[in-house]
């Protein structure tokens, strides 16, 4: 039997039944102010569990102060590297300074603690330095990914009723110049709570500024170390809002104590960081990755990391490559998505850099696919770097669901996320929730709480009892689907609103997907249901194919054996459409609902992050023609 599987269970049981001992023992690696109290108390209403109430801290003091008191000001904080070709060194003690700078600034515009920042800026080192000065002088960052619309900026800052919102004069994108603050602009005349818009200058656009309520980021000022305030464990440290089909976007609310304790553990066994390392999550600040695996978690170890402005394909498919081979990046975590559109640009773009300095391969944000994990692992790991496949979600803090590569490393399986990390009491249960048995499909829940869990969602109590816990009372339900094998591995098989049941048959669009994905000539599906009077569902499959491959019958052909031999005749898509792209987010992750909501005839909701407009448009038309022939 194997030891590091056995090792990983045992620490997870022991976690389990004393969370007061092991999550002790795990802070005592942070700095505190005061440590009053347990560690976990127990609560009889939703999240069902209180983390670290009576302790207080600091984020901020966490990934700066303590850096800077080891001897670390000299060390590389970030590698900065614009879209365009700018480059930067960041230090620690440079972060720093710059984290002063703004708490100089938002206190000197009256934010105080508790109070809401809305910060609505590109990927540049600013954005982490003010995320920090926010919790420093502990106030509520809220972060907007530099990409949503006005519209969506606008419902956010509302929400939060911040009082001050950052953002830049642009910043780029597959070439273009994003005008970032003519959006903050408009925004902020559907709100009144905001008094101060601070501006960094990223582009040297010209831009409208107002005497009395704009001022810029580099204006000369004094500017004096400012003392980080305790906050409390249950304090909020942030706020990120999550898009749905319809209503106004959740905003999720994140503590102090317990996500601290949580992203600095998950950071050290997940990754295994070293201070030789130079780790790299190609995710976006934007996104809860970026907040946990960009920012707090990286440098609460110490760590260097990459940040990168652009686009992963700009000027060319290989841009990631050279970013790797440039700063000897050691450990890489992106998306499927990203994968799945490396490996339709093909191999020959990573085959021309030297990726050498890899050991460590990370995979977030949805399901990883077999076929894309074995290029990942073969072409740009070269067969000898593990993959942290990562389960976990924006409510959930930091990662759930992974391999252990700083701790006891399990065997790995192609598309399983293997076991939950120690403190993750994950379950797959039936609709009625009861235990699902091995190899059964079921829905996702977690039975106990976990340091990082979210506290709620900003100003909406009522949705987040109803969301998360009326299902399932005193369960939070994660909204996916997966089984557990019979070696306890978990396997992902998409969000449970994402489950077709075909003439009584229950169909992850996941595997669906996975099964056309398999054919050598397809780079990227999506598979949606269909309403039927007979069936139920119908499943619909929108294909885009590798570079130079033309849609022909037999290759359709293809599709739908591969189909019927991988799952059954059930599920043989009643249509497959081949497209240029698939809707994404900026962020690259497939937006299924969007293609669901086309196909169907009804309305696509928000879609503020998606990334090219015109994928909707042609999607709109080959559901339009498909649904004349039904």
């Amino acid at each position: 039997m194997d030891t590091s599987l056995d090792a990983v269970k045992r620490e997870n049981a022991l976690a389990l039944a004393d969370p007061e001992a092991y999550w002790r023992e795990a802070a005592a690696a942070l700095d505190w102010s005061t440590r009053h109290g347990p560690v976990f108390e127990p609560m009889t209403d939703p999240p069902f569990g209180r983390w670290f109430a009576g302790w207080t801290t600091n984020l901020a003091a966490n990934a700066i102060d303590r850096n800077l008191a080891k001897g670390l000001g000299a060390k590389v904080a970030y590698y900065w590297e614009g879209e365009n070709g700018d480059r930067r060194t960041v230090r620690y003690a440079e972060l720093a300074k710059d984290m002063h700078r703004w708490a100089t600034v938002f206190l000197e515009a009256g934010v105080r603690p508790g109070d809401r920042i809305t910060i609505y800026l590109p990927m540049i080192p600013e954005l982490p330095a003010a995320m920090l000065a926010s919790a420093r002088i502990g106030a509520v960052h809220s972060v907007v990914f530099a990409g949503f619309s006005e519209q969506a900026l606008a419902g956010r800052i509302q929400d939060s009723e911040s009082r001050l919102v950052v953002t830049a004069d642009g910043g780029y994108r597959r070439g273009k110049v994003l005008p970032l603050k003519e959006i903050v602009d408009r925004a902020v005349r559907e709100c009144p709570s905001v008094t101060r818009v601070v501006t960094v200058r990223r582009t040297g656009r010209p831009v409208d500024t107002s005497p009395t309520r704009d001022v810029w980021f580099d204006t000369e000022r004094s500017v004096a170390e400012v003392s980080a305030v305790p906050r409390a464990g249950l304090d909020p440290t942030f706020i990120l809002y999550t898009s749905g089909t319809t209503g106004r976007p959740k905003g999720v609310t994140h503590g102090t104590g317990g996500y601290m304790v949580w992203v600095h553990r998950t950071m050290q066994r997940v990754f295994g960081v070293t201070a030789d390392d130079v780790f790299w999550c190609a995710a976006d600040i934007g996104w809860v990755t970026g907040h946990s695996y960009i920012v707090y978690g990286p440098l609460f170890v110490g760590a260097t990391s990459v940040l990168y402005e652009g686009a992963p394909d700009h000027p060319a498919p290989d841009r990631w490559w050279e970013i790797v081979e440039r700063y000897r990046v050691s450990i890489l975590h992106t998306s499927p998505t990203a994968i799945r559109a490396q490996m339709r640009a093909g191999e020959r773009w990573a085959n021309g850099h030297d990726l050498r300095s890899l050991r460590l391969l990370g995979s977030v944000g949805e399901a990883i696919n077999p076929a894309a994990w074995h290029w990942y692992r073969s072409n740009i790991g070269g067969n000898r770097c593990p993959i942290v496949d990562t389960w976990w979600q924006t409510e959930t803090g930091a990662t759930m669901v992974s391999a252990q590569s700083g701790h006891a490393f399990v065997p790995e399986k192609a598309g399983s996320a293997t076991l939950p990390l120690p403190g993750v009491d994950l379950r797959v249960v039936r609709p009625d929730g009861s235990a699902a048995a091995p190899g059964e499909r079921g829905l996702v829940v977690i039975d106990r709480p976990w340091p990082g869990e979210f506290l709620g969602l900003w100003n909406d109590p009522g949705r987040f009892r109803s969301v998360y816990f009326e299902r399932f009372p005193g369960r939070y339900t994660a909204g996916d689907f997966a089984l557990i094998d019979d070696d306890g591995y978990v396997w992902f098989l998409g969000r449970a609103d994402e489950v077709l049941k075909v003439a009584g048959h229950r169909l992850g669009t996941i595997e669906l997907e996975n099964a056309l994905i398999g054919n050598p000539s397809v780079a990227e599906s999506a598979v949606v249901g269909v309403p039927d009077e007979v069936k139920g569902e119908l499943p619909f499959a929108v294909v885009v194919l590798k570079p130079g491959v033309t849609p022909s019958a037999e290759l359709e052909a293809d599709l739908r054996r591969r189909v019927r031999d991988a799952i059954g005749g059930m599920a043989e898509p009643e249509s497959i459409r081949f497209v240029r792209q698939l809707p994404k987010t900026r962020s690259g992750k497939i937006m299924r609902r969007v293609v669901a909501a086309l196909v169907r005839g009804g309305e696509v909701g928000d879609i503020s992050t998606l990334e090219d407009d015109a994928t909707v448009e042609e999607i709109r038309v080959a559901a339009s023609t498909f649904r004349e022939e039904l």
